[in-house]
């Protein structure tokens, strides 16, 4: 059976996860890509990085985004949700308290539900920044829609 998840289950389900796929427009096209996030629940909005690339120059002409995250245990039991938002992109030092956040979210997320230990970013990121300091984004979210399947 196919059910439509209510508000708090749709919120749980982006809380309690790190990867997405992002979805945005370039030269027409619809693209996806996978990310980490970390979701912000108390001002309701997504955190990501990444280098200055496809993606990022794709988002700063068509800012409407949008983000699914799933969990699948097999074919007949799955969460999925959708965000539907708009990119926003982070300067200075608001982009590097942001970062900060991200950081240690994502560091506890991975602590609490793999009960891995983690001292540094780049032990659950393969972004390595040498010279430039990555571009911080936020998705301001607008729409969750989700659903579930049980069998």
């Amino acid at each position: 059976m196919i059910k439509i998840l209510n508000e708090k289950e749709r919120s749980k389900i982006l809380e309690e996860n790190y990867i997405g796929h992002l979805a945005y427009i370039y030269q027409n096209k619809p693209f996806i890509a996978p990310i980490t996030y970390y979701f912000d629940k108390k001002r309701n909005i997504i955190i990501g990085y990444s280098a200055k690339g496809h993606k990022i120059t794709a988002m700063r002409k068509i800012t409407a985004v949008a983000m699914e995250v799933s969990e699948i245990d097999s074919v007949n039991h799955w969460n999925s949700i959708v965000v539907h938002g708009t990119f926003e992109e982070l300067e200075g030092s608001t982009a590097k308290a942001y970062l900060h956040d991200f950081s240690l979210g994502v560091k506890d997320l991975i602590i609490r539900k793999e009960q891995r230990k983690l001292d540094f970013i780049n032990q659950f990121s393969s972004k390595i920044y040498k010279d430039d300091f990555p571009v911080v984004f936020l998705i301001q979210i607008e729409e969750i829609t989700g659903r579930m399947r049980r069998n």
